[in-house]
């Protein structure tokens, strides 16, 4: 019996795009490793590195979603996911002088809309997929991330740091594996 894919599955279009989940997780991993490598990084470059890995994670979520808007009527959910990443890139790089305090409220305020995003697109996604409980643990991830950085605003910028590069390698490393899994929801679903 053939099984046609349903066109509005976002599981289709996280298929087709599972290469930009696996960019984006590596991407992530690489900015904690580097973090962690480089503890004694001063703030400002500590800005303009999250700054940029915002704005390229934003980017690829907003290229995910304009690749997948004729496949789904949810695909804004994948837009406003990536216009957050880029508003907060933008937002960075263009005051690179902020406050260590400032600097955690908006990283606090991108990881806990970036989470809750995921969290929604799960749960869209557990009609159609096994393992979508990846992208909740990221999302979960994400928003726990920012709750303990709106938690203690006063922390230290060496703690920043290692606080950033922890989500970084945790949340990539879901990212990765959910890329994995993402290159065979199509296959899935029509063996389903």
């Amino acid at each position: 019996m053939d099984i046609q894919m349903d066109k509005n599955q976002l599981s289709g279009i996280l298929s087709d795009t599972w290469w930009m989940l696996l960019v984006r997780g590596v991407i992530a991993i690489l900015f904690g490793v580097l973090t962690w490598i480089q503890p004694g990084i001063s703030l400002a470059a500590l800005v303009i590195l999250f700054g940029i890995y915002s704005l390229t994670d934003g980017v690829l979520g907003i290229w995910t979603a304009i690749s997948g808007r004729k496949e789904d009527d949810h695909w804004w959910a994948f837009l406003l996911w990536g216009l957050v990443g880029v508003g907060i890139g933008v937002l960075t790089l263009t005051a690179p002088g902020i406050t260590t305090v400032a600097l955690m409220f908006y990283i606090a305020i991108w990881a806990i809309a970036s989470g809750v995003m995921q969290v929604v697109t799960a749960i869209r996604l557990r009609r159609e997929i096994k393992g979508e409980w990846l992208l909740i643990l990221a999302g979960a991830a994400s928003i726990l991330f920012g709750v303990i950085m709106v938690a203690q605003p006063l922390a230290g910028a060496l703690t920043l740091l290692w606080l950033i590069a922890t989500y970084a390698v945790v949340f990539g490393v879901i990212m990765v594996v959910l890329a994995f899994k993402a290159k065979k929801f199509k296959k899935q679903l029509v063996n389903s």
